[in-house]
């Protein structure tokens, strides 16, 4: 069998390769990595990475953008997400955007990979899946960076906070959210604490 055929047959569809990857295989990776593009077999999507797509009906499928994420950065602690998803909060936000982020704790900047742009920001902290609670922290977090009304927005999201589980929040708060953020919500928080004890203090007297 020659070296380009057994490299070939280590290959899975649907999955994406970094050059070093197939340095296992074959002594002429780069040789190898053309010929294998040049015939359509993989794809490339960035400089030293690639894809072996799988086939439907329809044609070659699109890299599934985890694992193009999880290639590129060689990790697995990543998060992503897109402003679109503030909208599901239901606090003023209806634009669509053509935007992906990454947060993760390696690369950060704007990258295209496979044709599609990611922007990544490297943080110490991120939870591991999207939750109502970090969606509004997040959204104050980039409110300068939306479309919408960002005075409409913010009063919108400062009403919801209060309707939610206040330990889920506050805890949320003090992980995700930034300098402004945490003052902003916490005053929220603290003005309701203040109320309780003068309302409860009155009703005593």
């Amino acid at each position: 069998m020659s070296t380009l055929k057994n490299l070939k047959k280590h290959l899975k569809r649907g999955n994406v390769y970094r050059r070093a990857d197939l340095e296992q295989w074959t002594t002429a990776v780069d040789r190898h990595l053309g010929q294998l593009v040049e015939d359509g077999t993989l794809q490339k999507l960035s400089h030293g990475l690639y894809y072996y797509p799988k086939e439907t009906v329809f044609g070659p499928t699109p890299p599934d953008e985890a694992i193009l994420v999880r290639s590129f950065l060689k990790d697995e602690d990543f998060l992503i997400t897109s402003p679109n998803a503030y909208n599901s909060l239901g606090v003023g936000t209806t634009q669509l955007y053509n935007k992906r982020v990454v947060y993760n704790h390696k690369r950060h900047g704007e990258f295209e990979l496979g044709g599609r742009r990611f922007f990544f920001h490297a943080k110490p902290k991120f939870p591991k899946k999207l939750s109502e609670e970090f969606l509004l922290v997040d959204l104050i977090n980039n409110l300068d960076t939306l479309a919408e009304d960002k005075n409409e927005v913010m009063h919108q999201a400062l009403d919801k906070a209060k309707l939610m589980e206040p330990k889920k929040i506050k805890r949320t708060i003090s992980e995700y959210g930034n300098v402004r953020t945490k003052k902003l919500l916490s005053s929220i928080f603290e003005n309701e604490h203040t109320v309780k004890i003068f309302t409860s203090k009155k009703g005593l007297c």
